[in-house]
């Protein structure tokens, strides 16, 4: 790292996009099941199962060096999800 440059290696930043994905992978999962037990529901099934999707997508993304990617698509995975769930499973 130089003298004058701040802030994360592409090393550190693949490690923080992989350990975010796995972390939302693993709320996402218990969601799901939280979900399920209340009511059994295609929809929840789906919402759910591609926000786990592109958890996996973003974690294979992180691991081929395209963070920056990961990291928009796990943004805007998280916040359709959520408005999915507000919406629509409301």
């Amino acid at each position: 790292m130089g003298a004058g440059r701040a802030g994360l290696t592409p090393r550190q930043a693949r490690r923080i996009r992989i350990a975010a994905a796995s972390v939302l992978m693993a709320a996402a999962a218990v969601v799901l099941a939280v979900r399920l037990a209340s009511r059994s529901s295609v929809l929840v099934v789906g919402v759910y199962g591609l926000l786990l999707v592109l958890c996996g997508l973003v974690i294979e993304l992180s691991r081929r060096g395209r963070t920056r990617l990961g990291s928009y698509l796990l943004a805007v995975g998280l916040v359709a999800a959520l408005v999915m769930d507000w919406v629509v499973l409301a």
